[in-house]
């Protein structure tokens, strides 16, 4: 069957473009295709600095007919109704419809429309120009007199189509100027020269001899073997980095890989800020020992030349330019080390962290109260937590970080141990950015943990204060990220913490007093005691930061459950246990845990099923009486042996159930539970619930009420399936 090749030939498209355009092209010709109808067996895309390219194999030689039949008003329609059944048909005149009788609804007129199907190289003419004027480049420009929007100038479009063994077709469109043809170019160096192509597989051959590697994972598993066999005949080991791989295998069509050095003398320099500057200035990759596990003073550089030299003159300009590189990186590490980290904070004054929520120095104050306080609740000593925050953005105006933004926190630690802070302190000072993603491991000393728990409280506490929340996909301040990180830190390091008074404690700026703490209450609707706050300003705060559907902790509530969910956990089993002031994270997770393994049981998955029998036959009962029944039983009015084992089993489960609670033993309060299976099997065997008596089926619906509010103690069952 026919193949489509199709080629877009430009100046350097950007590394980070490339594999999303390729991908993107490939959605847009087929989904065409297939509008048009057009089905094919295959396709693939891929990108290369200079080309997108593009083959879908299987395609058949012109589309079907097709023969459609549209329904349009009864005869005898209004006269505008009847017209634009017409116009939607592409019909000139009402005669040319078909009547159908139908018994119900009676006469109305049918359009049948047949469209005879069309070549597929003039449905591709139409569709390929449409896709390339239309593509969904995010910043493209326009050259010289041209209209056409593309990321760098195009300066060539190869499209062919036919089968296997005939010589293809130009598919015949012009793009600003740009004809279409069946020749593209190898590597702009190595053979520039122009070069004829018919199908998708002599293409691939043909740029191969013309030093060009098309399919990018190509390039980048060349540069990765490469790389590694360098390393290892030198007793090195490769400092694997994917993201790096990827933009380098953008920047290349001929990879050649080369190792270069530089003076062991900046070996003094912390190793992150050498990899940082290697890789942000050459994007080289950098060398361990592999029997020390030490930073080597070498690196990987990737050529797109084979040079003449043996590489020898692209390795000295490498050299140089790191050389050049790391010298400002040790003089801005030197330089930094020679000033304390405290004399740094008077800087962070002048420093806005943003327009409504004051400088960094307020925000690093906000946080140091805030550590102060959570610090005896996680086992951190006080005095190094204050210190530790006090110091947290000590290291933002050194010159390292204003080079290296992603190195904050990481060269703050590296100064405070040089000038003497206690390990714990400067270990807190870099871990409590942390986690700053799923992979990134959690904060374990506890003045670590002191300090990034106020770090990330104090920015979502802010931007909920200020009414700066995430909204859809958007997120600009990573609010989503960090109220993750609060819920890795206190579940992976088993932490019992009671959220909402942290969150008021931070909206207050100081701890609460005890009558504050009995402030900070959720009622039904989850507000706070006017009697709490300052000031009415900051009482509209409290209303956005404890609003009960879209405030502070019910937004941790969304990012548990996806936590939990990720985790494996069942959806219905999280909103079970989640009730809307639930602040314990910990208990939350526990509570799923063990909700889960009585439900795994024959005796928990009975019990649900008893209680979703118990509680459908009170609800149908009171929507029917118009009346609440409370749960209050009377036990002389009790006949049936299975109603008083029933009775006596709820009450005894609900004084295990409230203890085990009080004791917070989750896990034996849902174990009381499972006791239950037996006699509430028992009652709906033996007892009839709408007795013939009123009084009797009172009290047993009542009874019925019991056992669910009873079970509800545990966790809402009603939200668990099955």
């Amino acid at each position: 069957m026919p193949e489509l090749l199709l080629e877009l030939f430009s100046e350097e498209i950007p590394a980070r473009l490339q594999r999303r355009a390729a991908e993107d092209l490939k959605k847009a010709v087929t989904n065409a295709l297939v509008e048009n109808g057009l089905v094919y067996e295959s396709a693939g895309a891929f990108a290369t600095p200079r080309r997108l390219a593009l083959t879908v194999t299987g395609l058949p030689p012109a589309s079907p007919d097709t023969r459609e039949e549209r329904k349009g008003p009864k005869v005898g329609a209004p006269e505008k109704a009847v017209e634009g059944f017409l116009r939607g048909a592409g019909l000139t005149s009402i005669d040319e419809a078909k009547i159908q009788s139908d018994p119900k609804k009676g006469d109305f007129y049918v359009a049948v429309i047949e469209k005879k199907g069309a070549p597929a190289i003039e449905i591709l003419k139409d569709i390929l120009p449409k896709t390339v004027q239309s593509f969904p480049w995010g910043k493209p420009m326009r050259w010289g007199s041209g209209r056409l929007e593309w990321v760098r100038p195009l300066r060539a479009v190869t499209a062919t189509f036919g089968p296997e063994g005939e010589e293809p077709e130009i598919v015949p469109f012009e793009i600003d100027g740009i004809a279409t043809g069946n020749q593209t170019f190898g590597h702009r160096f190595l053979a520039p020269d122009a070069i004829k192509v018919r199908r998708f597989d002599d293409y691939v051959q043909a740029l191969e001899k013309a030093k060009v590697v098309l399919d990018i994972d190509r390039r980048k598993d060349i540069i990765r073997a490469d790389a590694r066999q360098l390393a290892f005949a030198q007793g090195l080991e490769l400092i694997e980095d994917e993201g790096l791989l990827e933009e380098v295998a953008g920047l290349v069509e001929w990879p050649v890989v080369m190792m270069g050095t530089f003076d062991e003398d900046f070996l003094s320099v912390p190793e992150e800020a050498i990899i940082a500057t290697i890789r942000a200035n050459q994007k080289c990759f950098c060398l361990r020992d592999a029997a020390t596990g030490k930073l080597a003073n070498r690196f990987i550089l990737t050529s797109n030349l084979i040079a003449e030299d043996d590489g020898k003159t692209i390795r000295s300009g490498n050299e140089r330019v790191i050389r050049a590189r790391l010298s400002d990186a040790k003089f801005f590490y030197e330089s930094d080390l020679a000033t304390p980290l405290a004399d740094n904070l008077p800087k962070l004054e002048n420093v806005v962290f943003h327009a409504k929520l004051g400088t960094q120095a307020e925000r690093v104050a906000r946080i140091e109260k805030l550590a102060a306080e959570i610090a005896p609740l996680v086992g951190a000593d006080v005095t190094d937590a204050k210190r530790a925050a006090t110091l947290s953005k000590a290291d933002l105006p050194t010159g390292m970080v204003g080079e290296f933004p992603e190195l904050q926190g990481l060269m703050g630690r590296y100064y405070a141990l040089a000038q003497g802070e206690k390990p714990e302190v400067a270990a807190a000072i870099e871990d409590h950015y942390k986690p700053l993603g799923p992979s990134d491991r959690v904060p374990t000393d506890p003045v670590a943990i002191a300090v990034a728990l106020a770090d990330k409280l104090d920015v979502l506490t802010g931007f909920w204060a200020i009414d700066e929340k995430p909204t859809g996909s958007k997120d600009p301040y990573a609010l989503r990220r960090a109220a993750l990180g609060v819920i890795r830190i206190v579940g992976e390091n088993g932490l019992r913490l009671n959220l909402l008074g942290l969150i008021a404690q931070r909206l207050l700026g100081r701890g609460l007093s005890e009558g504050e703490r009995n402030y900070v209450v959720m009622s039904s609707t989850l507000t706070i005691a006017r009697a709490a706050r300052p000031s009415d300003k900051d009482w509209e705060a409290f209303e956005r930061v404890f609003n009960p559907n879209e405030g502070l902790l019910a937004f941790f509530h969304d990012r548990l459950k996806v936590s939990l969910r990720d985790a494996g956990a069942r959806h219905d089993l999280v909103d079970a246990v989640i009730s809307e002031d639930s602040d314990d994270i910990l208990q939350i997770v526990s509570r799923v845990t063990a909700l889960g393994t009585l439900l795994e049981t024959d005796d928990g998955k009975a019990l649900l099923a008893g209680y979703k029998r118990a509680v459908n036959i009170v609800v149908a009962e009171e929507k029917k009486d118009g009346k609440a029944y409370t749960g209050d039983v009377d036990s002389k009015a009790l006949s049936a042996p299975e109603e008083t084992e029933l009775a006596t089993a709820i009450d005894l489960a609900r004084t295990t159930v409230d203890a085990k609670l009080a004791a917070d033993d989750y896990a034996g309060a849902v174990s009381a539970l499972a006791a239950l299976r037996g006699p509430v099997d028992a009652f709906f065997e033996a007892v009839l619930v709408n007795d013939a008596d009123p009084a009797i089926r009172a009290n047993r619906l009542n009874l019925l009420a019991k056992l669910r509010d009873t079970m509800h103690l545990v966790a809402d069952f009603g939200r668990v399936a099955g």
